[in-house]
């Protein structure tokens, strides 16, 4: 069973999969929901602190290298646009809209991306964190119902 909780770990901060991907096959491979929630989030907010601080700096870096310049620029530039989006629409209500497009369980929108946008948009670090953190609880509180079926069981009573 360590194995399991171990795979659900790691695969919670693999970028773009993190804990949308890590619940359902946590679920999958019998891990108690509950459980598989909890391991999830931990795995996706651990590399959060680390992103925040030199993502933007590795990526800058290494924008202009050979072989990993084109995906470091794509990465930065995904960044800086979803960061100017976000700033466009949220306004004053930057970490609202920050948990909100952490917590929306959809490609490109998880704690990798919202820690890159708040880095770019030198939204501090305490305030960054907590928004991504919530918007991290929402998503998996989300992909755990619907890993669960309870979203297919309403839409069969409408």
């Amino acid at each position: 069973m360590l194995q399991k909780y171990i795979l659900t770990f790691l695969i919670s901060m693999v970028p773009i999969v993190e804990l949308r991907g890590a619940i359902p096959v946590a679920i999958g491979m019998g891990v108690p929901p509950a459980a598989a929630y909890v391991v999830a989030v931990i795995g996706n907010m651990l590399p959060v602190p680390f992103i925040y601080f030199f993502a933007r700096k590795v990526l800058e870096w290494g924008k202009d290298k050979p072989v990993i310049g084109p995906f470091f620029s794509f990465c930065l530039v995904k960044g800086e646009h979803g960061g100017e989006k976000l700033k466009a629409k949220a306004g004053r209500g930057l970490f609202v809209a920050l948990m909100l497009f952490v917590g929306i369980p959809l490609p490109g929108t998880g704690a990798w991306t919202g820690t890159l946008a708040a880095s770019l948009l030198n939204m501090g670090f305490k305030e960054s964190s907590v928004a991504v953190m919530l918007g991290v609880l929402i998503a998996g509180v989300i992909m755990g119902l619907a890993s669960l079926g309870l979203f297919g069981a309403a839409g069969a009573l409408f």
